[in-house]
């Protein structure tokens, strides 16, 4: 039988075109008002909004927030919240600061430049943000102790125990390879980013035509051959205009020549090169890509929504929702360590204000992007474009000159409109 037999296909008309893409409203709609907010933005920033420089300052200015965000989804699925995670991003950022620049050229002889240095500092903030994720998710868990009291605490203690760790010092300059996963000093340059758009876009044409052969082979509809070619063409037009953007983003000449300098080498008269991906978006991809796995492909994944579902259910069908909650806290924890080691190394520094205000950024990147405060549903890939959303907001708003204050009032409203907006869609769709 064939696949348009199977899918009980017609030739697409306006009417049919959109219902057989089978495509979340949702997430259209947040893809159109992210769409709208650029295009506003740019005709107010009179084009500067849409530069290949200003969208790959977006970019690295949105991957802690975003990599903290795919964390809040599973907390809130679960029914919790955390409002920690600024304050302890400032704490796990404080002790790779102060390892790699105190604590292992010390202890272990491994001055700055030493490659084992950046790692074991990283390690070590994975640890100490596990451990504390792990500890604040037992208070939760087993004492019973609601998370928002927990978090708030963790809110105060955290902040002002980095501040202990550093002495309320600025630490830096941090270590030359660890500062290469924060954004600018970190690319793979023009070809490497080709190469990466190129194998993304075969691996999610692979993923597409394996999903459509699994959903066929057991009996399920799918979409008619051409909904799904054109769904390939925008993953694949969306995933090269980005590559195109960010290598469009030309390295200054004086930078490059010392480029050029530092490996002995002279500079062609007229050579442009651009930066190209960022190691932190890498990054962001990596933990958007394990993050939906565990989400949608492990048991881990299924027991988090059958509990944010239904608690009293889930803990009834032997789910041990007490230790999911120290799962699902500990892992919040290495993320903020994740986002910790991209904000520090953006900066070159570790500073005593670095992730303030970031566990509203992360919430209303979570909400936005369409997880329930309620409980149950959420998606990864909705929270990471609702930090890109918030942060381009902020971004554009401060390209036109709006007021700090003004700005966080916009936030503030935008946040309880998208709030209302979902509380619309759940009674419509009976969600």
């Amino acid at each position: 039988m064939s696949d348009d037999a199977l899918s009980g296909s017609k030739a697409p008309t306006a009417r049919n075109f959109f219902s057989a893409l089978q495509l979340d409203t949702r997430l259209l709609g947040m893809i159109g008002a992210f769409v709208v907010l650029c295009l506003v933005f740019n005709v107010f920033t009179d084009g500067r909004f849409l530069t290949p420089r200003n969208v790959f300052n977006l970019t690295i200015q949105t991957v802690s927030v975003a990599i903290m965000a795919t964390g809040m989804v599973f907390i809130i699925v679960t029914r919790h919240i955390d409002l920690s995670v600024g304050s302890l991003l400032a704490t796990v950022a404080a002790v790779m600061a102060v390892a790699q620049t105190d604590f292992l050229p010390n202890a272990l002889g491994l001055e700055l430049g030493h490659p084992m240095l950046w790692i074991l500092s990283i390690v070590a903030g994975m640890v100490v943000g596990v451990i504390i994720g792990a500890f604040q998710g037992w208070m939760v868990g087993y004492l019973g102790i609601p998370a928002f009291i927990v978090t708030l605490g963790g809110l105060l203690v955290w902040r002002n125990a980095a501040w202990f760790i550093t002495d309320g010092q600025t630490i830096g300059p941090l270590d030359e390879t660890f500062t290469k996963i924060g954004g600018i000093g970190g690319t793979l340059g023009e070809t490497w980013s080709w190469i990466f758009g190129v194998l993304a876009v075969a691996a999610a044409f692979a993923l597409q035509f394996m999903s459509r052969k699994r959903k066929s082979s057991h009996g399920f509809p799918i979409k008619p051959l051409w909904a799904e070619l054109t769904i390939s063409g925008l993953i694949a037009a969306s995933i090269l205009g980005f590559v195109a953007t960010l290598n469009a983003y030309d390295i200054p000449a004086a930078r490059l020549k010392r480029i050029f300098a530092a490996a002995g080498e002279t500079m062609p008269e007229g050579l442009t090169m651009g930066y190209g991906i960022p190691y932190s978006v890498l990054l962001l991809i990596a933990v958007a890509v394990a993050m939906t796995i565990v989400a949608q492909r492990t048991r881990l994944g299924r027991y988090i929504f059958a509990t944010g579902g239904n608690p009293d259910a889930a803990e009834l069908s032997g789910i041990n929702t007490r230790f999911l909650t120290v799962k699902v806290f500990a892992l919040m924890g290495g993320l903020c360590a994740l986002a910790g080691a991209v904000a520090a190394a953006r900066l070159g520094f570790s500073t005593n204000d670095i992730g303030t205000l970031d566990e509203l950024r992360v919430i209303a990147a979570a909400v936005i992007g369409g997880t329930a405060l309620s409980g149950g549903v959420g998606t990864i890939y909705g929270a990471i474009l609702g930090a890109l959303i918030m942060q381009s907001l902020q971004s554009g708003m401060a390209m036109v000159g709006v007021d700090a204050p003004l700005q966080n009032i916009v936030v503030g409203i935008v946040l309880v409109f998208a709030v209302f907006v979902d509380i619309l869609y759940r009674k419509r769709t009976g969600d």
